[in-house]
């Protein structure tokens, strides 16, 4: 039985080809790829790259300079936040929260609109498996060019569970018995009745918006279409830790807010959604309120 696709890559002696990553003694890291015959370079010296080929992952090298460094091969999430990019990254934060609560699972059927610069269809592509279909949807043509880049650099080569497609979703979704959509862009509400005949009945839409417009646009254009659960929403922030003896502090940076995530599920055809008990505070609304796509509607 062959690997997946990618996971030779992940384990064994550094190759060929292979991605490293170096930290310093002060913790920062240089990635870069092994090549044979050729020198990596620093302000602190240089070795050869021939030094770590075939050695084993976690090894230490010196440079001319004596400053060592330990090469290990670079973590998915480090590998996106230091890839070229098109457009800005899913962080590995909001990924992570995606893959939990969409439910990602191997062999699922998902759409991703809006590909950016590929970190998320990497983050899926490799929780779906090679059984699995990712069809994602990049409307610029030079950002879907960047994504492809990235994803078949990171998996050393094309993913067979892999599709992309230039343009909008909206206008050119035509696949069916999807278990997963996951949107990231600028106004998802503009695809929700493509989404909602692509998805089967459970299955999930999970949103990634930036906004607090645009975050209170797509949950009352969901509520409005009618054939979703009540959605959820939330985001997630990370703060680091100092530990150094006595020392135990938080840090005084943390990644802080980067987008919202909401997610719905889709009911069987020709059912209602039960009435939500926890009814808007009155004035929620205002008087002259005339829905989501109205104009001065949520989200404008």
């Amino acid at each position: 039985m062959s690997e997946p696709t990618g996971a030779a890559r992940r384990r064994g002696p550094f190759k060929v080809g292979d991605q490293v990553q170096l930290t310093d003694p002060k913790g920062r890291h240089y990635t870069f790829t092994l090549e044979a015959g050729k020198n990596f370079h620093t302000h602190k010296g240089s070795f050869p790259h021939d030094e770590l080929i075939g050695a084993p992952e976690g090894s230490v090298v010196r440079t001319t300079g004596n400053v060592a460094y330990l090469a290990l091969r670079p973590l998915l999430p480090d590998y996106v936040l230091s890839m070229p990019r098109g457009a800005a990254v899913v962080y590995p934060k909001d990924a992570g929260q995606i893959l939990a609560f969409a439910d990602i699972f191997p062999g699922a059927r998902v759409v991703e609109a809006g590909v950016g610069s590929g970190s998320l269809s990497s983050f899926l592509l490799r929780a779906i498996g090679d059984q699995g279909m990712l069809h994602s949807y990049e409307r610029r043509a030079d950002f879907a060019e960047i994504a492809q880049g990235n994803v078949e650099r990171y998996f050393g080569g094309p993913h067979p569970a892999w599709q992309l497609t230039v343009g909008d979703l909206q206008d050119n979704l035509s696949d069916t018995d999807v278990d997963r959509v996951i949107l990231d862009m600028l106004a998802p509400w503009e695809c929700l009745e493509a989404v909602s005949k692509a998805l089967v009945p459970g299955g999930i839409l999970c949103c990634y918006v930036a906004t607090t417009t645009q975050l209170a646009r797509t949950v009352e254009s969901i509520r409005e279409i009618g054939c979703f659960n009540e959605p959820t929403a939330w985001e997630t922030m990370i703060r680091n830790w100092h530990i150094e003896g006595l020392a135990v502090r938080p840090d005084h940076r943390m990644i802080g807010h980067t987008g919202f995530l909401l997610t719905a599920r889709r009911l069987a055809d020709g059912v209602e959604p039960p009435m939500r008990r926890r009814r808007p505070a009155k004035g929620a609304y205002g008087d002259d309120y005339e829905g989501p796509n109205a104009d001065g509607g949520a989200g404008r």
